[in-house]
């Protein structure tokens, strides 16, 4: 599975405001009024002197808080502080456990070759969860929680975004209260990665899943966040303002190492210069790299006040793109589709908007994986090809400086983004400029993050272009953005990541191939040809391969980029404040 202003507004729990860790729920304007005040005075002037507490900017607000409902970077940064995976890909790309035991592996013994009952090879996979593992209301983290989870993410109408692992399991056997079997019905290269199997705490959300299709809107993630039960990592969430902040302490069931913070703010500020200007004026002590400011203003933010900050780049497995969305029946055509990427100078983009330090995307994979195709050529910029193809698909004619077809309907299309996001912004507009060279209309309609990722691409409301990234982990099989069982439609409950709708019988096959071949040269041989066809049938545009910039006060330390999925706040036990 791949990974999607402040004041006080309307919070998640039914309308009310959630305050701090003593759930008031405050109905009147002038308590209201009042709980802002506080908020703003007593949780977010925080200094490096305090060290107490730390306030992290970014710039996306979740649109949920179900781990496994939604695939967006702000839920699981802010979720990666209070949970564990089971296992994780940690900064030198390595799968590590989080919250079991040991890796289980074929040669360690843990893993071990079976026959499906329908015949075919699958695997038995063992793993135990840490002892000391407890949600933050005191019940032990169990092997009835994996099983409740597998019930949840395997039913077709709870809106889970990735259920193609949950399916994948036949049956789990509860060995004891800490150790459990998974039965899968095949064997993948990656068998032992079980970082997508969120736990949910049975004895909370068992009552809400009673009603399958509805439990999308009765999960006690956003009807109770509050609720610390629903937590197991170090902090717990105790106070969540929409579109504002939401409010972490440490959550005293955790036994691992102890956090430096007793409590953590996270601010959301969706314009970046805004996001810059709360950062300098001292509201907040860092930027998020996941989710923080464009390379651009980072390397101009170095430049003026490099002296007061630490500023991390890292570059990684982070796809900025444009999907298309087929069903408009102008992108149904491959020749308009490949006119749209050679209409764009991205060389020249990466140089002027981002000093060149972020490499150019000729398809979905980085050429700092393993699996990348050096010899699979891209398309490249050329706009007379690009007027050639769209005068081939019958797009020849221009008027008003914009192109018709026979029937006298323009080459329109609708482009959509993050709003608030500058950078983003920016290539927007650069990007309607080159194409409007070619007699290409674009319309930009932009929403915030929380519309954009909870609602538009989620149900595939976009009509034309939809411009975002996707982090993924190392040597990540796109199934759930290119196979066309994907596809997210009121149908299958908007189950899936395929927005482009797109459906090609030999991508599926690829798809199912690369997951269960062992070895990686053939493996490889598989990449290098879904490669080729995503280059040349483009379901996407590829752009760029962002390197994010993590802006961070001095005295913090311990914080280590991935440059994958995982974000730095897994690893929040080991920030510490320095002298």
């Amino acid at each position: 599975m791949a990974i999607v202003d402040d004041g006080c507004g309307p919070s998640i729990n039914s309308g009310k405001l959630v305050f701090m860790k003593t759930k008031l729920r405050m109905l009147t304007t002038g308590l209201f009024l009042v709980a802002c005040t506080i908020l703003s005075s007593a949780v977010f002037s925080v200094t490096a002197l305090a060290k107490e507490s730390l306030v992290i900017g970014i710039t996306q607000f979740p649109a949920t808080f179900h781990p496994s409902i939604n695939a967006m970077m702000a839920k699981t940064y802010i979720l990666a502080m209070t949970r564990r995976p089971m296992t994780a890909y940690d900064a030198d790309w390595n799968l590590v456990c989080m919250l079991c035991v040991t890796v289980p592996t074929i040669e360690n013994g843990l893993a071990v070759r079976e026959t499906t009952p329908e015949g075919g090879d699958g695997v038995a996979i063992t793993f135990t969860i840490r002892p000391d593992a407890t949600w933050g209301d005191g019940v032990p983290v169990s092997s009835k929680d994996v099983v409740f989870t597998w019930q949840v993410g395997r039913h077709p109408k709870t809106g889970i975004s990735s259920a193609e692992l949950y399916r994948r399991i036949l049956k789990i056997d509860e060995v004891d209260e800490k150790t459990f079997t998974l039965h899968v019905d095949r064997l993948t290269f990656d068998y032992n990665d079980l970082g997508g199997l969120d736990l949910l705490p049975e004895h909370i959300e068992r009552i809400n899943f009673s009603d399958p299709e509805a439990y999308r809107n009765k999960t006690a993630y956003d009807t109770d966040t509050l609720n610390e039960g629903l937590y197991h990592g170090p902090y717990v969430v105790v106070g969540v303002e929409i579109g504002s902040h939401v409010v972490l302490e440490r959550n005293p069931m955790w036994k691992g190492t102890r956090p430096q913070f007793d409590r953590i703010v996270v601010r959301v500020v969706e314009n970046t210069a805004a996001l810059e200007a709360n950062l300098v004026s001292g509201s907040l002590d860092m930027i998020a790299g996941e989710l923080g400011l464009s390379l651009d203003q980072a390397i101009s933010f170095d430049k003026r006040h490099g002296a007061k900050y630490r500023v991390l780049y890292q570059s990684g497995l982070i796809y900025e793109h444009i999907d298309l969305n087929l069903d408009n029946p102008i992108l149904t055509d491959v020749r308009v589709r490949r006119a749209l990427v050679h209409a764009i100078d991205r060389e020249a983009i990466s140089a002027q908007l981002f000093a060149g330090r972020q490499p150019t995307a000729r398809s979905n994979v980085n050429p700092l994986d393993r699996v990348f195709a050096s010899d699979v050529p891209g398309l490249n910029y050329d706009p007379k090809k690009a007027a050639q193809l769209l005068r081939d698909a019958g797009w020849g004619t221009m008027k008003n400086g914009v192109r018709v077809n026979e029937r006298g309907d323009t080459l329109t299309l609708e482009f959509m983004t993050t709003a608030g996001n500058r950078t983003r912004e920016l290539v927007q507009q650069v990007l309607q400029s080159q194409w409007k060279s070619l007699g290409i209309r674009v319309k930009i309609i932009n929403q915030p993050a929380r519309v954009f990722f909870g609602e538009t691409l989620d149900q595939r409301k976009y009509t034309g272009l939809g411009m975002y990234a996707w982090i993924s982990s190392p040597e990540s099989v796109p199934r759930t953005t290119l196979h066309s069982a994907y596809v997210p439609s009121a149908n299958n409950g908007y189950e899936g990541q395929n927005y482009t709708g797109f459906q090609n019988t030999e991508v599926d096959g690829l798809l199912d191939a690369i997951e269960v071949e062992l070895d990686f040269e053939k493996r490889r041989a598989l990449w290098r040809r879904l490669q080729e066809i995503y280059v040349n049938e483009v379901p996407v545009i590829p752009l760029f391969f962002r390197a994010n910039a993590f802006l961070l006060p001095t005295w913090l330390q311990g914080i280590k980029p991935t440059g994958h999925q995982y974000p730095t706040t897994l690893w929040i036990e080991n920030w510490k404040v320095v002298p």
